[in-house]
């Protein structure tokens, strides 16, 4: 056997090892469409507080709980967009849907996201505004890094990105809301987009 079939062995080897231990399925055209609707969702949300509110939400006003039902439409969208595409994907690639690899990937994305969630509820019933939107950015990141570990490792970056603007974010509190658009709606149309060129676009 010649130095070539050892090198080929090798690597299918390498890629049916990848394969089992991580779900490399997601589709970059979700991630383009959820930085759609994020961008929808902060233009209408916008709208609202400055037509009605004059930039300053109240706990108790119909704006307030207008902008939580427009998040809660974004998430809900982004997610049901994600497993549409990224199941089509996983046909066409001949990839179980639900395995041991999409189980751990769903898992560790939803722990940190969810305690992020709950921590960021906590806050707004305290009626501490400014920092939502840094906190969000942070622990959707945290999240994106942790999930990294059993997708396409790329992700992680994105989630680098998101942790980082966060972070300005809590430092500039009357920044957070442009600095939610960007990571939330600019940087997934951007990551997604070099996302579909690199690993969906035949």
């Amino acid at each position: 056997m010649s130095n070539e079939d050892y090198l080929k062995d090798i690597s299918e080897i390498k890629n049916m090892m990848n394969k089992s231990s991580r779900f490399i399925s997601l589709s970059g055209l979700s991630g383009i469409l959820a930085g759609v609707y994020a961008l929808i969702g902060a233009a209408l949300t916008y709208y609202l507080v400055t037509t009605y509110s004059y930039g300053t939400l109240l706990l108790d006003g119909w704006v307030f709980r207008t902008v939580m039902l427009i998040l809660f439409m974004v998430a809900a969208l982004s997610a049901i967009t994600g497993i549409l595409l990224t199941t089509k994907k996983a046909k066409k690639n001949g990839e179980n849907i639900w395995d041991n690899s999409s189980k751990r990937l769903l898992f560790n994305f939803l722990v940190p996201l969810a305690v992020g969630g709950l921590y960021c509820l906590i806050i707004l019933s305290q009626g501490k505004y400014g920092q939502t939107g840094g906190l969000m950015l942070i622990f959707y990141g945290l999240a994106l890094v942790s999930a990294s570990k059993y997708s396409i490792g790329d992700i992680k970056y994105l989630g680098f990105i998101e942790i980082g603007l966060g972070l300005i974010a809590t430092l500039y509190p009357g920044f957070g809301f442009w600095l939610w658009v960007l990571g939330f709606g600019v940087m997934h149309i951007i990551y997604g987009t070099w996302m579909h060129l690199k690993y969906d676009a035949d």
